[in-house]
């Protein structure tokens, strides 16, 4: 059977408009930076007021989807009967209400999806008793950050199964033909009152200042069996979105309800919340009964009986209708079109994964539809944006967040690292994502990854944004690395390099690298100091704030990265060189540059101090006095681990395709005996046959290294690798400065502080992003070591593994987080008994942000899809599509 998905992708890559329509609203849109008018984000922009003010850059909805301009939006509303609203977004606590940041508080699953939307699948779970809002503040209000976060299921608000199901499905018939199944299942004991709202409506862009003309919605009254409503937008052309029964239309405008946020009068009676007033409470007067505006939503009051079902069907579509006594039916098709798209959707991943197990072909596919739903339309004008808060965009001294970026402009659909809880993009985190979208849409990761080197978001001076809190805060960079495995994969799974890619991202990734260079290196040794590099809460200090003792930080991650950042552009380099010899020069350039930062990093000064520690085998920070003194910062942690990253390996046949790159790189060394002295192979490898390896360490220092990232003891959990060694739970680093205490011990959950907002904690879990790294570096150095370099691992076992097998084993322990066990129980449940033996729960798991460094319960944000997604890939690199036959096979050439 052909694979038709990969067919309808491949037109969409040649120009056809599949991708057009996707799930592409957020799921938070308030308590953004974008909205904030001024009083901060969480308190300009309330949950409460979602429901009655217009939003200015974006729109949120439940399980969702748009245009990728986000000029019309099509979501899901509900009402139990019960709620003192109607549910039309994910509803959680604000960063000060929760005892560990914000948090969303409801359950929610992505359960499938296509690259091109041409199939999605949601499942919500709607309580039918009143939802708890006021409770979940309260009880979590009342928390300290010592204590677990109370959760919806810990309500009892699921008890009894006193719940619905309701499972939404969207289907594409043609790249502009839209079916929507919702189906609801009662999981109670009795009878229950559901209302179904589908909800069609415009995002307010007419009102700004330079606004566009304002859209129309119509009830269109003349069609018989249905339920229909017309859509006019000058830039988008007319839709036509149909139920298939008659049902009351409600229609208001998506405009601000001032009366009720401002105390001003309204400029219209039919505002935002129109429809909730008419469902909720009642107030027909609140929806247009011309039936013309711009938000409607068509009104299923439904009884669902115990244990049984029911579905609203809804398709919007470009097609004309067709006109009573015609004889059409726009459902006609319907069911036999959904059927067909989720067979097609079957067929995408059967071809993709194959696991030993239905288990974990079903974590491989909710990983990736998480990611698939995980993109989002995002907007922001900068300069717009600082005007309308009444600055001068082209003042010095503007006192608002961001003003050193006026330049940016966004408008694009963008892979989030969680809808709700960061619904906004950040630097890192999207170099992830775009790594592990790549196998089932390589187009969409390139894209990704481009798209923040534009000339719209890369600032003049080449930083990179990091996030919208602050777009000058430093993210680890990673981009090259992330550029460079996209491109071979690729070329793994087609036999061809995407030159054109790489060669675009190669020029703009030099200005970047420029802006580390002369941004990040205080005294121009080549040892850098980046800040907190998302790492947030690693550090004995605020890497990203002055030090309480003054001085800084040289940082062993931020010096790696670094490293890394120069080995990729030299393997780039390397790549376009085939092509065109001038290339030949770069790759030579930053092989100097990493030779110097190598030697740097290895260099012993007057002080005996440096960034690996001999006595302990390890690499730490280093704080660097006034005073001119130097103290290491003996934390073993993730910072001390990211040196094994920094590990490429470049073939041996370059040495005879550029004998030019060879004969400078030995001219180098010849000239700066310093720097080859401090280098792990003094520059042998310059004149030697075979491949060469760059590292910042020798098989020595790699020894001692992996004795305590594969000791069960510290780093390696029986869930991947730990962010801090599980020793500091009983030997807690603490430093005095100035009579103050500063301590990092180890904490396997959540954070205990509110360093970086309390939301996030690097002190003792087990992070995705970093393992993937881990694994990749295994390989590589694999690659170079071949199968004669075998270590214990676990450290103390007597079982000695080459490092592929190693990167193996951490790959398999990564994805036993999602795997169930022989009981149907899975780690990332945790201690939730409705997660790990309900039926109707347990094959449900959620990607979170990271994970208990212990047991291996999934912690902070709950759908951060985004690089823990990167579950999906690790199994295809060792076992599926893009796996080769065995070690030395195609992934050691995706390795190199």
């Amino acid at each position: 059977m052909p694979d038709t998905e990969r067919e309808r992708l491949a037109d969409a890559d040649a120009g056809a408009a599949w991708r057009r329509w996707g799930p592409y609203l957020s799921e938070r849109q308030w308590g953004t930076v974008r909205e904030d008018i001024g009083d901060g984000p969480w308190s300009s922009f309330t949950h409460e007021q979602s429901r009655y003010r217009a939003y200015r850059w974006g729109e949120d909805g439940l399980a969702g989807i748009c245009d990728d301009r986000q000029r019309l939006c099509l979501a899901l509303a509900l009402w139990n009967g019960a709620d003192p609203m109607l549910k039309e977004r994910l509803f959680g606590l604000t960063n000060a209400e929760g005892n560990h940041g914000e948090d969303v508080k409801e359950c929610y699953f992505y359960l499938d999806a296509t690259p091109t939307s041409s199939y999605l699948k949601m499942l919500y779970k709607y309580p039918q008793a009143p939802f708890p809002y006021a409770d979940l503040v309260a009880v979590n209000g009342s928390r300290d950050r010592t204590q677990p976060e109370y959760e919806l299921l810990d309500t009892g608000v699921f008890d009894g199964d006193r719940y619905f199901d309701v499972e939404v499905e969207y289907a594409k018939a043609a790249p502009e033909d839209v079916l929507m199944r919702v189906t609801a299942h009662n999981r109670g004991p009795d009878d229950a009152e559901l209302h179904v709202l589908p909800t069609l409506w415009f995002r307010h862009t007419w009102s700004w200042a330079g606004g566009d003309e304002r859209p129309v919605l119509r009830v269109a009254n003349e069609l018989t069996g249905v339920s229909a409503v017309r859509a006019d937008h000058l830039q988008l052309g007319t839709r036509w979105c149909y139920t298939d029964r008659v049902v009351p239309v409600l229609v208001t405008g998506n405009e601000t309800d001032n009366e009720r946020v401002f105390g001003s009068p309204n400029d219209t009676p039919y505002v935002k919340d129109g429809i909730d007033r008419a469902v909720v409470h009642g107030d027909r007067d609140a929806v247009d009964p011309t039936g013309v505006g711009t938000k409607a939503a068509m009104h299923h009051a439904l009884v669902v009986r115990a244990g049984e079902s029911v579905t609203v069907r809804v398709r919007l579509t470009d097609a004309e209708p067709v006109r009573p006594g015609d004889g059409g039916d726009p459902f006609g098709d319907f069911d036999h079109v959904m059927g067909r798209r989720r067979d097609e959707a079957d067929e995408f991943y059967g071809a993709l994964t194959e696991q030993p197990t239905d288990d974990e072909r079903l974590v491989v596919r909710q990983a990736l539809a998480g990611m698939l739903w995980s993109k989002q339309y995002y907007a922001l004008d900068m300069e717009r944006w600082l005007v309308e808060r009444g600055a001068d965009p082209l003042a010095a001294d503007v006192p608002l967040r961001n003003r050193e970026w006026r330049h940016l402009l966004a408008e694009d659909v963008i892979s989030m690292p969680d809808k709700w809880e960061y619904p906004w993009f950040a630097a890192w985190d999207l170099a992830f994502h775009a790594v592990a979208i790549a196998p089932v849409d390589m187009a969409f990761a390139k894209h990704q990854l481009d798209l923040l080197l534009d000339r719209r978001y890369l600032h003049p001076n080449g930083q990179l944004p990091a996030y919208e809190w602050n777009f000058g805060d430093v993210n680890p960079p990673v981009h090259a690395w992330a550029t460079l495995f996209v491109y071979e994969l690729d070329r793994a799974a087609t036999g061809v390099g995407d030159r054109r890619f790489l060669e675009n991202a190669f020029h703009k990734l030099t200005r970047n690298f420029g802006w580390w260079l002369n941004r990040k290196d205080a005294d121009d040794r080549n040892i850098f100091q980046g800040g907190f590099l998302g790492l947030d809460n690693i550090g004995v200090f605020d890497r990203s704030a002055p030090l309480p003792s003054g001085g800084r930080i040289d940082q062993a991650d931020g010096t790696a990265w670094m490293a890394l950042y120069c080995q990729s552009m030299t393997r780039i380099a390397i790549e376009l060189a085939e092509h065109d010899p001038v290339y030949v020069e770069q790759a030579l350039a930053m092989l100097e540059n990493f030779a110097w930062i190598a030697a740097a990093t290895n260099h012993v000064g007057p002080d005996a101090t440096s960034l690996w520690d001999e006595e302990d085998g390890f690499f730490y920070d280093v704080l660097r006095r006034p005073d001119g003194t130097s103290v290491p910062l003996r934390i073993r942690s993730v910072v001390g681990l990211m040196p094994l990253a920094a590990a490429t390996v470049v073939s041996a046949d370059v040495r005879t395709r550029f004998p030019e790159l060879v004969a400078g790189a030995a001219a180098f060394l010849d000239r700066h005996p310093a720097v080859t002295a401090e280098l792990w192979s003094r520059g042998r490898q310059a004149r030697e046959t075979g491949p060469a390896l760059f590292a910042l360490f020798d098989e020595q220092r790699l020894r001692r290294i992996l004795s305590r990232m594969l000791d069960e003891a510290e780093f390696l959990s029986p869930h991947g690798i730990r962010s801090v060694s599980r020793w500091h739970a009983d030997h807690p680093y603490v430093l005095r400065v100035d009579g103050q205490e500063h301590r990092v011990g180890y904490l396997p959950a959540e954070s205990d502080s509110g360093m970086f907002g309390g939301n996030s904690n690097w002190r003792g879990p087990v992070w995705f992003p970093v393992n993937l790294m881990l694994v990749r570096a295994l390989l590589n150095l694999h690659a170079y070591l071949g199968d004669d370099f075998r270590v214990e691992c676990p450290t103390g076992s007597g079982r000695r593994l080459n490092l592929y097998e190693v990167a193996q084993e951490i790959s398999d322990r990564l994805v036993g987080i999602f795997r169930a066990d022989a009981d149907g129980h899975r780690p990332v449940h945790g201690g939730q008994a409705v997660l790990q033996d309900d039926p109707l729960w347990r094959d449900l798991p959620l990607f979170y942000e990271y994970f208990h460094g212990d047991n291996g319960a999934g912690l902070g944000a709950s759908h951060q899809t985004g690089w823990t997604g990167a579950v999906a890939l690790l199994p295809l690199l060792f076992r599926g599509a893009l796996a080769p036959a065995g070690p030395g096979g195609r992934l050691a050439g995706v390795g190199r």
